[in-house]
């Protein structure tokens, strides 16, 4: 005989989203609107910096010589080419001359230099082996708005042919404003290729047209959202632009995982007889709950970014945060709000009717695909150490690549070989002696005597990997010397060189900035915090997970498996960004190394969405669990529930961020295919295979926890459904077969419209509690 539970009336959280579903979506839609408005433009003010430490001494050289020589530190280079003439031909002089003059008397340009107008010991660095091209090198002042404002004023004019010579533009300003524009172009690609591919797996997860439009439309309202917050924080702070990739990939791959997981549910109460409203009511409180408490732990991972210094990170934080707790919030109030209004129509417009005719399946054909997932779950745990090990192991060897990884700096290699600042770059490196543009800058602070600055020159003259040591100018207290190293701006030696001219004895005080001391510098900073931000995440984490399960074991495990499954992701980011593996396919340059900072990013976002099917999964085990006691018949449930949902949410989310690794900017690639990778991994192998394999070996321990924890968690604890009474973990529930399909009155599928796909597989396979 079935038990019957009758639900409570509806009240609290579900009285507040129901009583007014049409006044509820309608203020939303004020709001989306007044949220277009607040972020309008925000990408013309978002940054393309950021990766250096406020702190740390190569920047505040950097401003010292900024303020106290503001001609120090060209940051715009023009490579003019002279054919097959000689730049030292009178003609090719000539004409570079009258630029370098035309330049130099426009607003905004100070420090105006170039080949033909250096001194005989620095020239020589501005001129190609070749004799064929020479530079002219400058500074645009200002702030990054200012100085791309002043870059799309004058580049029109500098570019092109100038008499005897062909002008092309680069430097550090046109690198950075190159990328923001290609990142804001490359977004708005992204966009059109995710949300229609999207809408159709959407279509066949759901069936239902208006099912699959919800999700849609709760990203949409997330990721508008986002976009006014993050322009308010400009007035504030600086945001980086590379954090827009972010909100348009969280946005649209949690509010669909959101989305998916509550309408799942709320099909699933239908299905069993209740009315709209009620099955609101169960649904708020236990899928509702999951998703609330998945929010938080993908927050956690992103705040974690804010324990870093540099801007760059800390604006991943700010627009994840922001588009997690959004996709949430409306997840748990309008989509609610929707539902009520839709009710049994939520499954209109099934648009696989289409395509059923001639294949109308009986309830018996469909048996076996239902318990797919479970039969899995089943052959795992019967083959538990098989699976731990085999899949352990696959896990490590291909995150083996990235123990050889060489961390560098963002350069003109993150954009594509044809943009004009990489073409600039690119002849530099191959055919000018040193680096010009990317030496090393010693500032000294203190009064000193010509031969106390001739004798310490003459000490770092003597450093190895030193090509050239130019200076130094005097202004007052403060001078510098400018060190031109052997070999690239941000190798090894160039790095080991920062070393070297920080350790050199001097009558004054001393310090050095310029890319490479900014990489050490990053690297530092990065590596001073990165052990507490590790802490942070894994001790939240801890405390987050134990709230749901009430188990010790279990968030140590979840904290192991989701980082094991992030071995793949950087492995793979060695392996093909780094060592340019597949660099043609995917239309990429590599610079030999890997962005500092991008790995942090990486982890916390991977981390982050590891622990959103993690607790998708946990918590359907934990409800299983306490409905029937017997260990491996929950977790076998737990997967063959969650199986299909989060397979089809990994999907669509891994579409999505695929959308973002078809950018220009490497960076942005390898951000969007590592992440697409990430997620893959975790969803099809750790969750299928690691997962109950381990909780298989770990057995009934899973669950202990000693009495004053258990008490802690009856009291604080956080779980889908309705708490169980607590029992003897030494008498389970009797087991049912394992092979057999919940029935209808368990929550077997008896919603018509949720005929085939993941989310169906999922639907057909739910009990509930």
């Amino acid at each position: 005989m079935t038990e019957v539970n009758t639900p409570p009336p509806p009240g609290g959280w579900t009285r507040f989203v129901t009583a007014r579903p049409r006044l509820s979506l309608l203020v939303a839609l004020v709001l989306t609107a007044l949220a277009v408005v607040a972020g309008s433009g925000v990408a013309d003010r978002l940054g393309s910096g950021g990766w250096e430490d406020p702190a740390a001494e190569s920047t505040y050289a950097t401003k010292a010589l900024e303020h106290s020589f503001p001609d120090s530190q060209p940051n715009l280079l023009l490579l003019l080419d002279a054919g097959k003439a000689s730049v030292d031909d009178p003609e090719v002089a000539a004409a570079a001359r009258g630029l370098a003059g035309r330049l130099a008397a426009e607003k905004g340009i100070t420090g105006v230099g170039s080949y033909w107008q250096a001194p005989p010991a620095s020239a020589s660095a501005l001129r190609a082996k070749d004799g064929h091209e020479a530079l002219i090198a400058a500074r645009i002042t200002g702030d990054e708005k200012q100085m791309g404002e002043t870059l799309d004023r004058l580049a029109p004019e500098l570019r092109g042919t100038h008499g005897p010579v062909e002008v092309r533009v680069g430097g550090q300003v046109a690198v950075r404003h190159e990328m923001q524009t290609i990142i804001q172009e490359d977004l708005t690609r992204a966009e059109l290729i995710a949300l229609p591919v999207t809408l159709v797996l959407l279509v066949m997860v759901f069936g239902s047209a208006i099912a699959a439009l919800l999700p849609l439309g709760i990203g949409v309202v997330a990721i508008l959202g986002t976009n006014a917050i993050l322009r308010g924080l400009t007035s504030f702070t600086d945001v980086s632009v590379f954090a827009m990739n972010l909100t348009t990939a969280l946005g649209l791959g949690l509010a669909i995982d959101y989305a998916l997981f509550i309408v799942r549910r709320f099909r699933e109460e239908l299905s069993s007889g209740a009315d709209p409203v009620t099955a609101i009511g169960t649904t708020l409180r236990t899928a509702g709950r999951t998703v609330l408490f998945s929010a938080l732990t993908v927050a956690v991972s992103l705040a974690a970014m804010l324990l870093f210094p540099q801007y760059f990170l800390r604006s991943f934080a700010y627009a994840g945060i922001a588009v997690v707790l959004l996709a949430a919030a409306a997840a748990l109030i309008l989509l609610p709000a929707a539902l009520t209004l839709l009710g049994h129509r939520v499954d209109s417009l099934d648009l696989r009717r289409l395509f059923r005719r001639g294949d109308r399946r009986t309830p018996g054909a469909q048996a076996p695909r239902v318990s797919a997932w479970g039969r899995t779950a089943t052959l795992v745990m019967r083959r538990a150490p098989f699976f731990a090990l085999g899949t352990t192991a696959v896990l490590v060897l291909l995150g083996l690549p990235f123990l050889g990884v060489r961390f560098g700096t963002a350069d003109d290699r993150q954009l594509p070989s044809s943009a004009e600042s990489h073409v600039v770059q690119q002849h530099i490196r191959e055919g000018f002696p040193g680096t010009p543009g990317a030496g090393l800058e010693v500032l000294t602070e203190g009064r000193a005597t010509e031969a106390q600055y001739a004798a310490y020159k003459e000490r770092i003259t003597g450093l190895p990997g030193v090509l050239r040591v130019d200076g130094p100018l005097v202004n007052g207290d403060r001078a510098y010397f400018t060190v031109q190293p052997r070999g690239e701006a941000v190798d090894d030696g160039a790095q080991r060189l920062v070393d070297g001219l920080r350790s050199v004895d001097a009558p004054f005080d001393t310090k050095v900035t310029g890319t490479a001391a900014v990489l050490v510098d990053t690297k530092h900073a990065i590596g001073e915090r990165l052990p507490w931000a590790l802490a942070f995440i894994a001790v939240v984490t801890l405390f987050l997970v134990f709230l749901l399960t009430g188990s010790v074991l279990i968030p140590l495990q979840a904290v192991a498996l989701n980082a094991l499954s992030l071995t793949a992701m950087f492995g793979a980011v060695v392996w093909v960004f780094q060592d340019g593996h597949l660099a043609g396919l995917l239309g990429f340059t590599s610079p030999g190394s890997v962005e500092t900072t991008l790995p942090v990013i990486m982890f916390c976002v991977a981390f982050g969405l590891s622990m959103d099917y993690g607790v998708f999964l946990l918590s359907r085990i934990k409800e299983e669990y306490d409905r029937t006691g017997d260990h491996e018949s929950a977790v076998r449930h737990g997967v063959e529930r969650t199986g299909g949902l989060i397979t089809a949410a990994a999907v669509i989310l891994a579409v999505v961020m695929v959308a973002i690794g078809t950018s220009r900017v490497t960076n942005t690639k390898m951000l969007g295919l590592g992440i697409a990778l990430a997620v893959l991994m975790d969803a099809m192998i750790v969750r299928s295979l690691l997962v109950p394999a381990v909780m298989r070996l770990t057995g009934r321990a899973t669950w202990w926890a000693p009495a004053p924890l258990r008490a802690f968690h009856a009291r604080f604890g956080v779980s889908e459904g309705p708490a169980a009474p607590e029992r003897p973990h030494s008498a389970p529930a009797p087991d049912r077969p394992r092979d057999e399909a919940p029935g209808p009155e368990k929550g077997a599928d008896a919603d018509t419209g949720a005929g085939t796909g993941a989310e169906a597989d999922a639907d057909k396979v739910t009990t509930r509690g």
